[in-house]
């Protein structure tokens, strides 16, 4: 089969990796020949995702096509769509999780648990609900990373939001973050991992490292899969999602957002888990069966971002002493350069002991550092 990837980044490159173990002719769409995923593909095409002749002409060669980044035309894969070309996730299902307003409209719709919100148009409206705060105000879409979202604590703050459509959410007391991967195929069939703890880096707002499975009692393991489940059902597309949630003080589950890819949530499925996230997007793309999501051992992924005060030609510092560390598994994603906050890899920890994972997460947190 002709399979095709809409962006290039790390998540491209990865999918890749795991692709080569299935008979495939892979196509890459991205804006930049030097891209994470450009030399691992068979056929790389340069040019822009968000254009609608760029994207349909790429698509109309391929039996199936999927995204590894939300900001892609999804009138080109509607299109595509009905000309015969599987789409993963479908163009309806992108359409609702793309904007972060359709997506809270959407969880609310189906009665799926979140965050209380109110949406706001503009900056003046925004105004109106000083009432609200604190509040976490989320831009509709092109945010990313971190990016797009403002802590509101009280209404001098205002001025910090966004002047565009836009998410105004009750902050919530949170006892802890949890993203569940969920894998569903064309005859509806899912396959769930065990969720992921995970701890936030509160310079970035970026995933610092997380622990799966997460540590949770047994009731809220089963309310955390079922609204994850629902979450997806109501999408009514195949694909692989990934579903944050938060637990609050009183182990009540929230869902926060949904990502309709592969997702940084899941890397520790490449060494955690029999069947990773990346290989059952490629069983779901060539309409073979799913995997097996059980983990092998208990795990923990730390992610390697540039450091503050660093631009420019990325160096790895500490790179020899993890890779001396027993079960620990280092991907770098082929970034050159630098910049405080950058993804530039991440290390997977395998042990039976949580103590253990959580010692070498904080470990290699402090060894290994991305400068210029």
């Amino acid at each position: 089969m002709k399979i095709g990837i809409l962006g290039g980044g790390q998540l491209g490159r990865m999918l890749l990796q795991a692709g080569i173990n299935y008979v495939v002719d892979t196509y890459v769409l991205e804006n930049d020949e030097h891209c994470p995923a450009a030399h691992l593909c068979h056929h790389f095409t340069k040019g822009n995702i968000q254009d609608f002749e760029t994207v349909y002409n790429f698509g109309k060669q391929l039996d199936a096509i999927t995204i590894e980044i939300e900001s892609v035309n999804v009138d080109a894969l509607e299109k595509l769509e009905s000309e015969g070309v599987r789409v993963y996730p479908s163009s309806s299902a992108l359409r609702i999780i793309k904007n972060k307003v359709t997506q809270k409209q959407f969880y609310k719709q189906h009665q799926i648990p979140t965050s209380e919100f109110v949406i706001t148009q503009s900056l003046s409206e925004l105004k109106l609900h000083s009432n609200f705060l604190p509040a976490v105000h989320k831009i509709g879409e092109g945010g990313y990373d971190g990016k797009g979202v403002q802590l509101i604590k009280e209404e001098k703050e205002i001025m910090n939001g966004f002047d565009s459509p836009s998410v105004l959410e009750k902050i919530v007391s949170i006892h802890k973050e949890i993203a569940v991967i969920v894998a569903v195929n064309e005859n509806g069939e899912l396959a769930v991992y065990p969720p992921a703890e995970m701890v936030f880096d509160a310079r970035y707002n970026l995933l610092d490292f997380q622990v799966s499975p997460a540590i949770i009692s047994k009731e809220v393991f089963w309310k955390v899969e079922a609204i994850a489940i629902k979450a997806v059902k109501e999408l009514k597309s195949a694909g692989i999602f990934a579903v944050e949630l938060f637990i609050d003080k009183k182990n009540d589950v929230l869902v926060n957002e949904m990502a309709p890819r592969v997702h940084n949530s899941g890397h520790h499925t490449i060494e955690g888990n029999f069947s990773s996230q990346y290989d059952m997007l490629w069983r779901i793309l060539l309409q073979l069966p799913l995997g097996n999501t059980a983990p092998i051992l208990p795990s923990a992924i730390v992610n390697i971002i540039g450091e503050e005060g660093h631009v420019g030609k990325a160096v790895y510092e500490g790179l020899d002493e993890v890779l001396k560390m027993n079960n620990a598994f280092v991907h770098l994603y082929g970034k050159t350069h630098t910049k405080p906050g950058r993804k530039m890899g991440h290390v997977t920890v395998l042990a039976n002991d949580y103590a253990e994972l959580s010692h070498k997460a904080h470990k290699i947190k402090n060894i290994l550092k991305v400068v210029a």
